[in-house]
Parts: structure tokens; C-alpha cells; sequence
């Protein structure tokens, strides 16, 4: 890293909301191909594990450390083998899984067909409480390990069984044709025998089969992760290694790149788009990307799931002018949204389904709120956390927005929570009063991920707890469809669901964007809007 001038040290010195300041001194390696570049990062909300972490932040981290059946193409999108070396079937719910020889985790322990199937076991069992276990619902027995109630009578998910050191099976309680391309998303990713035999000792130090390694994790502070040379993918890292960095305001991090500091954020604050192109020229990117804003509803609690209370939470959605905020706010690196997917998609499964729902229109919503019985206690409060993305000035906008519908100052209050952990701790425990932002950064690319997770009966990111049998049944059709593109229709019918019901409030679409220092090259954003760290060269 360059050294920094005096002055952007004073500017560092002056930014106490940082947890690890970044103004250490540059790395070991200036540049080449051992090089050692410096990231933005935010606190993962759990413990680095596979089938226990599902936001960006701890997701990253798992998408340099490992490498799963399939990987998805950082710029199609597309589901390509990785450890496997093929997945067949006969009739679309038995699975035959091969691995390719000459995987390994970086403590030298092989990977074998036992590193997939003990991971999903451990996964998909209730005791082990893991917040990603409903994605190997579709395996048998997965409702013995985690039965709905009760204690669990099986250990293990009878279908899934290993027939030879790189072969297994898994067998689905009905055909599902796109199981294959979920294979990519990190719940599916192996473990190797530490994991188990010292879980604490693992989880201070998590251990993977993919480019990186990491070296040390403080909590709060910052990953230092390195190059590891004993990796045999396709996809060797072009560094030496990423310092990740947790910063607790986007703006700090954006001065640190600015006085040369950092060397990569990759998220823009508000409040400098409108320089960013000037600032940085050429070292900008910002792309469409497979991900969402929405405010969820706690239909957990009476007042919000009442009959009638539809028509409220319809109203409020037209209350909202997203045309507005995301001109004003965002600078146009977001797109109002009107629907409950992402444009990305393309005709994977995007529609303008949303309707007149997603349309300011404050006559209407004044009627429909009306009709609905009101705001419950008359106030509507928004939350979110406040550390990232810009949140406190779009809670305020639609507020802004919401009150000069209603014509009432004080309809609409914020609650704003100082950082994402505790802000998806407020969330995964049910403690929600009111509407909370809910970001959703695709699994994979398949219309599916933007719905079932998220709205199904015990879907495994419904934190709303919404419920409704039409869109189950809807879901569980679509997903049965021999032809993944016959199932588009299903669930876009599913989606048509939600917008009878509105659950959840489409507010924006959002692209990916990042600045990086001039030590970098080859910065790119994958359809997820994370940074390929493995292609970023150090100069």
C-alpha cells in the first residue's frame, strides 16, 4: 500500500466510529502477484459456517475460502461444476454425484463424497440450529432430522448415501429438475473432519478447500486471508492475499480509499455518488445486479395480520415515491422496483407484476389505508441498521414520502439500529414492531431464490413469517415442473400471490457498484455485487 500523507492520517485519527482503523501501514507485499490488497467489510451477524451464514458480509468471506459441486460464473451467472464432475439422473429426484479427484482442504485433508454429505447432515439437523438448514428440505428425511416439532428421531437424512470415496446420492422427496444449479449456493459447500472434531477451534479459524486461507479473524476488526498455494482449481487467486477491514460507516471508508488507505469498497455511500466519477474515473463500476430492497412486515404480529390489513399495507406501498428517492438519494444506482424479483433475471422470471401497488399514487393510498382500518396505534415506524448502504437517508425520504401522502408530520417515525448485527439479530429473533428493510442478495440466479426463501411456509429468510397455501402450492408446482423454464409461469403466478397480500414492499432494485485505489486492476463484480477477489491484481 502507498504510504499515506500526513493529512489523510489526520483524517483517519478523526474517524472514531471505525472498529479497526485502517491506517496501519501498507502490507508486507507492495504489489505483484503476492501483493496483498485491503477491503471494506462488516461484521458477519454469525459464526463463519456454511449452513449458518446467509448475509453478504459473512458470505464473502465463504466464497474466497471454499468451493462447492457447482460455482456460478462471476459474469453469466451460470451454474458450472466445480468439485463435481458430474451430476446425473434418471428421473430428476435421484441425484448421482461425482467428485473430481485431487480436491483437498488447505489443512490436507481430501475432500470426499463424506466432506458434502456429513456437511448437509450437520446442516439439516434442528439441534444444530443452523439459519440455512431449510435448503436441504428437499432431501429425504430431512424431516426426521428436523421435524417441525418435537425432537428429531434420525441422526441422518436417508436420502443422501455415499457409495464410494467421490460418489454419493441424494435422493428428493419429489422430482425437481434445477436442484443441480442450487448446488452452487453455500449452504451445499463440504467440511472437512476439524469442523466436527473442534467446532470452536474451527469456527476461530475457519478451514476450506478454495483459493484463499484465512490467517486470523478478530471479530469487530478485521480477516486477514491469503493466497493458498496448495489450491488445484481453475481459479487461482492473482494476489497474494485481501485484508478485510470492518468499517461502521460506509463514508469512512470511502475517505480511507480516497487518501489512499484502502484499496477497495465496494459500497458506495450516498453521499459521494455524486462525485464518485470524478473521484476515481476510470477505477468506478456500477452494474445491475441480482439483488433487491423491500420492507418486510412482522405478520407475526396481530395487528399487522388482521383481515383487512392487506389494503394498509398496500396503501403504504403507494405512499412511497421510489421514482424520487432513488433520483435524489441514489443518483440513479438504483431502479424503482415493481416486482418482487430483479430485472437481472431477464426472462429467467422478471415481470412487472407489482402493478399499480408499486405506483405513487397518495389519493389512493390514503383511501386504501382508510379502508384497511388505518395504521395500527396510527404510526408506522421503518427500520434498519445504519452502519451501511445509506439506510438512515432513505428511511427518512419514505417517511417524508409516507407522511405528505397521509398528510399526517408524524405518521411515519425511523428506528434506526447502530449496526447489522444486531440489526438481523432484532430480525431472526421475531422482535420486529414494524416494517424492517430486508436487502435480498440472490443465492443463485433462478427466479425460485427470489420467492420460496423468502415467502414460503418456514422459508429459510421469511423472517415475516408470511403464510399462505396458494403460494406454497404454487411454489412446490413450479418446482416440480420437469423443464425449469415451464416453471417460470408457477412462479410468477406465485408472485401475483403476493401481490394480492403484499407481505413485503418492493422498493428498489439495486446495482453493484465499487471504487478501488490505483494499485488495483481487474476489479469486477459478480451478478451478486461481490468483488472477485481471485481476479484483482496488485501493481
Amino acid at each position: 500500500m502507498r504510504k499515506a500523507a500526513p493529512a489523510a492520517w489526520a483524517a483517519c485519527a478523526l474517524a472514531a466510529v471505525l472498529a479497526l482503523a485502517s491506517c496501519t501501514g501498507p502490507p508486507a507485499a507492495a504489489g505483484g502477484p503476492d501483493g496483498i490488497l485491503t477491503s471494506s467489510w462488516g461484521d458477519p451477524q454469525n459464526p463463519i459456517e456454511p449452513a449458518n451464514t446467509n448475509e453478504v458480509q459473512g458470505g464473502k468471506v465463504l466464497d474466497m475460502v471454499f468451493r462447492g459441486l457447482k460455482r456460478y460464473d462471476p459474469r453469466t451467472g451460470e451454474a458450472q461444476d466445480m468439485v463435481a464432475q458430474s451430476i446425473t439422473t434418471a428421473d430428476a429426484r435421484t441425484f448421482t454425484v461425482t467428485l473430481k479427484p485431487g480436491w483437498a482442504f488447505s489443512d490436507g485433508e481430501p475432500v470426499t463424497a463424506r466432506s458434502f454429505t456429513d456437511a448437509w447432515n450437520y446442516g439439516a439437523h434442528v439441534d444444530n440450529t443452523q439459519n440455512n438448514a431449510p435448503f436441504f428440505a428437499d432431501i429425504e428425511g430431512y424431516d426426521q432430522v428436523h421435524p417441525e416439532s418435537g425432537k428429531p428421531t434420525a441422526k441422518t437424512m436417508r436420502g443422501l448415501r455415499v457409495t464410494g470415496e467421490r460418489t454419493f446420492t441424494a435422493t428428493l422427496t419429489a422430482p425437481y429438475p434445477a436442484w443441480p444449479d442450487t448446488l452452487g449456493y453455500q449452504a451445499f459447500l463440504p467440511l472437512p473432519r476439524a469442523f466436527f472434531t473442534d467446532h470452536d477451534g474451527w469456527l476461530d479459524k475457519p478451514v476450506g478447500n478454495g483459493p484463499y486461507r484465512i490467517e486470523s479473524y478478530a471479530k469487530s476488526s478485521g480477516m486477514k486471508l491469503r493466497r493458498w498455494d496448495g489450491y488445484r482449481g481453475p481459479d487461482r487467486a492473482r494476489n497474494g492475499g485481501v485484508d478485510l477491514v470492518v468499517y461502521t460507516d460506509s463514508n469512512t471508508a470511502y475517505t480511507d480509499l480516497m487518501a489512499g488507505n484502502l484499496d477497495l469498497v465496494d459500497d458506495i455511500p450516498a453521499t459521494q455518488l455524486k462525485f464518485v466519477k470524478s473521484d476515481l474515473g476510470d477505477r468506478y463500476t456500477n452494474q445491475p445486479a441480482l439483488i433487491i430492497q423491500t420492507l418486510v412486515f412482522p405478520m407475526y404480529r396481530k395487528e399487522w395480520a388482521r383481515p383487512g390489513m392487506e389494503k394498509v399495507r398496500r396503501g403504504l406501498s403507494m405512499a412511497i415515491d421510489r421514482e424520487q428517492i432513488t433520483r435524489r438519494i441514489y443518483q440513479r444506482t438504483r431502479t424503482p422496483a415493481d416486482d418482487w424479483t430483479s430485472p437481472a433475471l431477464g426472462d429467467g422470471g422478471y415481470r412487472a407484476l407489482c402493478g399499480d401497488a408499486c405506483r405513487y399514487d397518495p389519493a389512493a393510498a390514503r383511501r386504501l389505508i382508510a379502508e384497511g382500518g388505518g395504521l395500527p396505534g396510527g404510526r408506522l415506524t421503518l427500520t434498519s441498521n445504519v452502519d451501511t448502504g445509506s439506510h438512515r437517508a432513505w428511511m427518512d425520504a419514505v417517511c417524508n414520502s409516507v407522511n405528505n401522502a397521509l398528510g399526517k408530520r408524524t405518521a411515519c417515525t425511523v428506528d434506526p439500529i447502530g449496526t447489522f448485527a444486531d440489526f438481523r439479530n432484532r430480525i431472526t429473533s421475531y422482535r420486529m414492531s414494524g416494517p424492517f428493510r430486508s436487502g435480498w442478495q440472490a443465492d443463485y440466479p433462478l427466479i425460485q431464490n427470489f420467492l420460496e426463501p423468502l415467502y414460503r411456509s418456514g422459508g429459510s429468510s421469511n423472517h415475516g413469517k408470511f403464510s399462505d397455501k396458494a403460494f406454497d402450492t404454487l411454489v412446490d408446482t413450479a418446482n416440480a415442473r420437469p423443464d425449469p423454464a415451464d416453471a417460470v409461469g408457477d412462479f410468477q403466478a406465485a408472485e401475483r400471490v403476493l401481490a394480492a397480500r403484499m407481505p413485503a414492499i418492493p422498493l428498489w432494485y439495486q446495482n453493484g457498484s465499487a471504487g478501488w485505489s490505483k494499485r488495483l486492476t481487474g476489479v469486477a463484480l459478480n451478478q451478486f455485487s461481490v468483488p472477485v477477489y481471485d481476479r484483482i491484481t496488485v501493481v
